[in-house]
């Protein structure tokens, strides 16, 4: 235990240091918190050994917890109303995108990998949702950015991780682990229209009601003042809770919290015509925020939401860390000779999500550059090993399973890899080009 102490205190001080000078190189943190995952795996010191077949009842609360929290940080960070054309992106990547992405995937794995088709769509289903929590790098840097880029992916990021949860059970029914009922109606009906529709529902309720209740004790009688970070577990909780409570997906509920409490600040802020700071961690002003602030009419609304939110990122680090070691460690049960990884991969990346993305962004007005750039970053990461780990708990064995671990711990680990690479030199060619 001394060990871990030293060890961890160690990478967090390092990283604290480093931060600044990873944001200049085509690095990330996550390349190397994986770097550091496979030195104390079995490849390494073998100080940690997990497996994620049989661990994966310990990792889907870890994963799913890492999910919850940057899922919720980024309903935070989207600050323009749903009726901006802004969105329209993010809804089409998260819909249309992501169907084109699991029958592509689907279709390349039954007929080329031989998978049943069963584990096919699982397989497509768990790889086809893009990461909030690996692609903070393309992703909105604070509540004012309006990059459309960016807004894209950060909104899709926000969505897709619960639209795909319709197909993680499509799969699992198709290889008789889930109740599809007849000609698929039950799934249809609950597991598409209801789950995706209540879930989304009860978020924006709880973020909503939570949100104005705050501030109305704030402002009208200097209450509920402080522990914002409680404010911030307590309606992740809540619309989490809410959401499964129903039957309905909780990813949905938490991003939709998160928007929800964004629109109340926005809404209050309009209203009194506040000025707010274009700064990441800070909306109402760039000192920290006093007790006066947080009860003045007009800036309240701004330092509940930058609290809550800059609470909200120190945690998303924190889950980044955790579940990028374990990734790191998993690595050493890769069977990285096995032959469909050679060339699974590159068309993955290369072919799958653009092809995917374009078709999906066909009838909006992004550019072809634009396209381009959504389609290369399209992050997997900790919701696929979420997915991966939900499936395995919920029936998944044999060699369904280990061929489908295999493929998707790899998927992960060379996102990992090459889109941290790529973040820093693209990203930077493409705000050059675009004077952004």
């Amino acid at each position: 235990m001394t060990t871990w102490y030293l060890m961890v205190g160690a990478l967090l001080v390092l990283m604290a240091l480093a931060g600044t000078v990873l944001k200049r190189l085509p690095l990330t943190s996550a390349m190397f918190y994986m770097a550091v995952g496979l030195g104390i795996g079995p490849l390494g010191l073998g100080m940690l050994r997990v497996d994620i077949i049989e661990h994966a009842k310990l990792l889907e609360p870890l994963t799913e917890a890492a999910v919850v929290i940057s899922l919720f940080t980024a309903g935070l960070k989207l600050r323009l109303p749903m009726t901006d054309r802004r969105w329209r992106p993010a809804m089409l990547l998260a819909s249309v995108a992501m169907a084109l992405t699991v029958g592509l995937i689907a279709a390349i794995a039954h007929y080329g990998l031989g998978l049943s088709i069963g584990a096919a769509v699982l397989l497509g289903a768990v790889l086809a949702p893009t990461d909030p929590v690996l692609a903070s790098d393309v992703q909105v840097e604070h509540a004012h950015d309006r990059e459309d880029v960016r807004f894209a992916l950060t909104g899709e990021a926000g969505l897709n991780d619960g639209t795909a949860f319709p197909f993680v059970m499509l799969g699992l029914g198709l290889l008789g682990l889930h109740e599809l009922g007849a000609g698929g109606l039950r799934w249809l009906a609950i597991d598409v229209v209801w789950s995706i529709g209540a879930g989304l529902g009860v978020g924006t309720l709880c973020g909503a009601l939570i949100a104005r209740l705050v501030l109305y004790l704030r402002k009208e009688h200097s209450e509920a003042v402080g522990l914002d970070d409680f404010l911030a577990l307590g309606l992740i909780g809540l619309s989490y809770g809410a959401a499964l409570l129903i039957h309905s997906y909780g990813f949905l509920a938490v991003f939709a919290a998160g928007l929800a409490l964004r629109r109340v600040e926005r809404e209050h802020s309009e209203e009194k015509g506040a000025a707010v700071a274009e700064t990441p961690a800070a909306d109402a002003a760039s000192e920290p925020p006093t007790e006066e602030d947080a009860t003045h009419p007009e800036r309240a609304p701004a330092v509940m939401a930058s609290a809550v939110l800059a609470f909200n990122e120190q945690l998303e680090r924190i889950g980044e860390v955790t579940m990028v070691l374990i990734l790191g460690a998993m690595l050493a049960g890769v069977s990285w000779t096995a032959q469909p990884l050679a060339w699974l991969i590159p068309v993955m990346f290369l072919i799958v999500r653009p092809a995917a993305t374009f078709l999906g962004l066909i009838l909006t007005r992004t550019s072809f550059g634009q396209r381009a750039i959504i389609g290369w970053f399209g992050v997997r990461g900790v919701g696929s090993l979420y997915y991966l780990a939900y499936a395995l708990t919920h029936g998944l064995s044999g060699e369904d399973a280990r061929m489908i671990a295999n493929i998707t711990l790899a998927v992960v680990a060379v996102s990992v890899v090459v889109h941290g690479i790529s973040v820093t030199p693209l990203m930077a060619r493409y705000s050059r080009a675009n004077d952004v």
